[in-house]
Protein backbone atom coordinates (compact mmCIF):
# COMPACT_ATOMS: atom_id res chain seq x y z
CA UNK A 1 0.00 0.00 0.00
CA UNK A 2 1.26 3.37 -0.97
CA UNK A 3 1.90 6.25 1.69
CA UNK A 4 -1.03 8.78 0.61
CA UNK A 5 0.40 12.58 -0.06
CA UNK A 6 1.31 14.24 3.03
CA UNK A 7 -0.70 17.66 3.16
CA UNK A 8 1.11 20.48 5.06
CA UNK A 9 -2.46 21.01 5.88
CA UNK A 10 -5.99 19.21 7.22
CA UNK A 11 -7.95 18.77 4.45
CA UNK A 12 -10.89 17.87 6.63
CA UNK A 13 -10.58 20.99 8.70
CA UNK A 14 -10.37 23.27 5.57
CA UNK A 15 -13.26 21.93 3.86
CA UNK A 16 -15.07 21.82 7.43
CA UNK A 17 -14.17 26.15 7.02
CA UNK A 18 -15.46 26.51 3.86
CA UNK A 19 -18.51 24.49 4.42
CA UNK A 20 -19.37 26.44 7.88
CA UNK A 21 -18.57 29.86 5.48
CA UNK A 22 -20.88 29.11 2.23
CA UNK A 23 -23.87 26.41 4.38
CA UNK A 24 -23.22 27.60 8.38
CA UNK A 25 -21.86 25.28 11.22
CA UNK A 26 -22.93 21.33 10.69
CA UNK A 27 -19.99 19.28 12.63
CA UNK A 28 -21.90 16.08 11.54
CA UNK A 29 -20.32 17.18 7.75
CA UNK A 30 -16.49 17.06 9.67
CA UNK A 31 -17.47 14.01 11.57
CA UNK A 32 -18.47 11.73 8.99
CA UNK A 33 -15.45 12.62 6.25
CA UNK A 34 -13.37 12.15 9.42
CA UNK A 35 -15.13 9.25 10.34
CA UNK A 36 -14.77 7.52 6.90
CA UNK A 37 -11.13 8.67 5.96
CA UNK A 38 -10.11 6.53 9.02
CA UNK A 39 -12.13 3.46 7.75
CA UNK A 40 -10.16 3.71 4.66
CA UNK A 41 -7.11 4.04 6.19
CA UNK A 42 -7.61 1.13 8.74
CA UNK A 43 -9.14 -1.09 5.68
CA UNK A 44 -6.11 -0.22 4.04
CA UNK A 45 -3.86 -0.98 6.94
CA UNK A 46 -5.56 -4.36 7.99
CA UNK A 47 -6.03 -5.81 4.68
CA UNK A 48 -2.24 -5.06 3.77
CA UNK A 49 -1.57 -7.39 7.00
CA UNK A 50 -4.49 -10.19 5.60
CA UNK A 51 -3.37 -10.21 1.93
CA UNK A 52 -0.10 -12.80 2.50
CA UNK A 53 -2.85 -14.73 3.78
CA UNK A 54 -5.10 -14.57 0.66
CA UNK A 55 -7.60 -12.81 3.04
CA UNK A 56 -9.46 -9.38 2.61
CA UNK A 57 -10.54 -8.26 5.71
CA UNK A 58 -14.09 -9.55 4.63
CA UNK A 59 -13.14 -13.01 4.56
CA UNK A 60 -10.94 -13.01 7.81
CA UNK A 61 -13.86 -11.77 9.89
CA UNK A 62 -15.76 -14.65 7.82
CA UNK A 63 -13.24 -17.12 9.26
CA UNK A 64 -13.24 -15.85 13.05
CA UNK A 65 -17.40 -16.07 13.21
CA UNK A 66 -16.44 -19.95 12.13
CA UNK A 67 -14.17 -20.37 14.61
CA UNK A 68 -16.31 -18.84 17.93
CA UNK A 69 -18.91 -20.79 16.73
CA UNK A 70 -19.27 -24.43 18.45
CA UNK A 71 -19.26 -26.74 15.99
CA UNK A 72 -16.86 -24.55 13.82
CA UNK A 73 -19.75 -24.12 11.28
CA UNK A 74 -22.78 -22.17 11.03
CA UNK A 75 -25.67 -21.33 8.25
CA UNK A 76 -25.16 -19.39 5.77
CA UNK A 77 -28.04 -17.22 6.70
CA UNK A 78 -26.76 -17.04 10.46
CA UNK A 79 -22.97 -15.92 9.11
CA UNK A 80 -24.67 -12.47 6.85
CA UNK A 81 -26.75 -12.29 9.99
CA UNK A 82 -23.93 -11.81 12.43
CA UNK A 83 -22.20 -10.09 10.20
CA UNK A 84 -24.38 -8.07 8.87
CA UNK A 85 -23.99 -8.08 5.00
CA UNK A 86 -26.22 -9.06 2.56
CA UNK A 87 -26.27 -12.82 1.16
CA UNK A 88 -24.86 -12.05 -1.60
CA UNK A 89 -21.90 -10.73 0.08
CA UNK A 90 -21.57 -13.72 2.25
CA UNK A 91 -21.46 -16.48 -1.17
CA UNK A 92 -18.98 -14.28 -2.22
CA UNK A 93 -16.88 -14.25 0.78
CA UNK A 94 -17.33 -17.91 1.90
CA UNK A 95 -17.13 -19.31 -1.91
CA UNK A 96 -13.70 -17.72 -2.19
CA UNK A 97 -12.97 -19.16 1.29
CA UNK A 98 -13.99 -22.21 0.41
CA UNK A 99 -11.52 -21.98 -3.35
CA UNK A 100 -8.60 -21.42 -1.17
CA UNK A 101 -9.44 -24.73 1.03
CA UNK A 102 -10.20 -22.44 4.54
CA UNK A 103 -14.23 -23.15 4.64
CA UNK A 104 -16.06 -26.57 3.45
CA UNK A 105 -19.75 -26.25 2.52
CA UNK A 106 -22.48 -28.86 2.87
CA UNK A 107 -26.20 -28.64 2.69
CA UNK A 108 -27.41 -28.13 6.23
CA UNK A 109 -29.24 -30.84 7.10
CA UNK A 110 -31.85 -29.20 9.74
CA UNK A 111 -33.18 -26.84 6.48
CA UNK A 112 -33.80 -28.36 3.08
CA UNK A 113 -32.51 -25.23 1.44
CA UNK A 114 -29.85 -23.74 3.56
CA UNK A 115 -26.54 -24.45 3.27
CA UNK A 116 -23.81 -24.53 6.26
CA UNK A 117 -20.44 -23.29 5.95
CA UNK A 118 -17.63 -24.99 7.86
CA UNK A 119 -13.98 -23.98 8.96
CA UNK A 120 -11.40 -26.44 7.84
CA UNK A 121 -8.05 -27.06 9.88
CA UNK A 122 -6.17 -25.32 7.50
CA UNK A 123 -8.33 -22.39 8.10
CA UNK A 124 -8.26 -22.32 11.42
CA UNK A 125 -4.51 -22.04 11.46
CA UNK A 126 -4.42 -18.90 9.09
CA UNK A 127 -7.19 -17.43 11.10
CA UNK A 128 -4.75 -17.84 14.44
CA UNK A 129 -1.82 -16.48 11.84
CA UNK A 130 -3.42 -13.59 10.51
CA UNK A 131 -5.01 -12.61 14.44
CA UNK A 132 -1.58 -12.69 15.68
CA UNK A 133 -0.64 -10.47 12.94
CA UNK A 134 -3.64 -7.94 13.33
CA UNK A 135 -3.21 -8.48 17.42
CA UNK A 136 0.57 -7.43 16.83
CA UNK A 137 -0.46 -3.84 14.61
CA UNK A 138 -3.10 -3.03 16.93
CA UNK A 139 -5.47 -3.74 14.27
CA UNK A 140 -4.58 -0.56 12.92
CA UNK A 141 -5.55 1.64 15.91
CA UNK A 142 -1.70 1.88 17.43
CA UNK A 143 -2.35 5.54 17.55
CA UNK A 144 -4.90 5.48 20.53
CA UNK A 145 -4.73 3.50 23.87
CA UNK A 146 -7.03 0.56 25.63
CA UNK A 147 -9.19 3.54 26.77
CA UNK A 148 -9.69 5.47 24.05
CA UNK A 149 -10.23 2.45 21.81
CA UNK A 150 -13.47 2.17 24.37
CA UNK A 151 -14.07 5.69 24.19
CA UNK A 152 -14.42 5.27 20.03
CA UNK A 153 -16.51 2.12 20.92
CA UNK A 154 -18.87 3.97 23.23
CA UNK A 155 -18.83 7.41 20.90
CA UNK A 156 -20.07 5.21 17.95
CA UNK A 157 -22.33 3.19 20.09
CA UNK A 158 -25.84 4.91 19.95
CA UNK A 159 -25.12 5.60 15.81
CA UNK A 160 -25.02 1.48 15.70
CA UNK A 161 -28.42 1.49 17.81
CA UNK A 162 -29.93 3.76 16.08
CA UNK A 163 -29.17 1.66 12.52
CA UNK A 164 -30.60 -1.34 14.23
CA UNK A 165 -27.52 -3.18 14.54
CA UNK A 166 -29.03 -4.84 17.81
CA UNK A 167 -31.17 -3.20 20.83
CA UNK A 168 -30.07 -1.23 23.59
CA UNK A 169 -29.46 -3.11 26.59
Amino acid sequence: MSKPLSLPFDPIARADELWTRHWGQVPSMAAITSIMRAQQILLGQVDAVVKPYGLTFARYEALVLLTFSKAGELPMSKIGERLMVHPTSVTNTVDRLVAAGLVAKRPNPNDGRGTLASITPKGREIVESATRDLIAMDFGLGAYDSEECGEIFALLRPLRIAAGDFEEG
